[in-house]
């Protein structure tokens, strides 16, 4: 079982994996990247990740959830949470 940090790390790494593809520019993918501005990623896309976190990490994200998650940080904490209900 991986310690809270390790969790943590793991959850972001394939955040931005996931992300890497529709992120452009010269800045790296932070915890306050805005996941979908609209220019970059679609709501399809969006819920493509989702569902693949979903099923890296064997929890499921409500859609009422998805609705306020903005920020990697905040995708991030949401995957974290549901995790430790497990």
């Amino acid at each position: 079982m991986l310690d809270t940090g390790g969790l943590t790390s793991v959850v972001m790494s394939e955040i931005r994996q996931q992300l890497a593809p529709f992120h452009g520019g010269d800045r790296g993918i932070t915890g306050a990247t805005v996941i979908s501005d609209g220019a970059t990623i679609d709501s399809l896309t969006v819920m493509d990740m989702i569902m693949a976190l979903e099923d890296r990490f064997e929890i499921y994200i409500p859609l009422n959830l998805v609705a306020d998650i903005h920020t990697v940080d905040q995708l991030a904490q949401a995957v974290l949470d549901l995790c430790a209900r497990r």
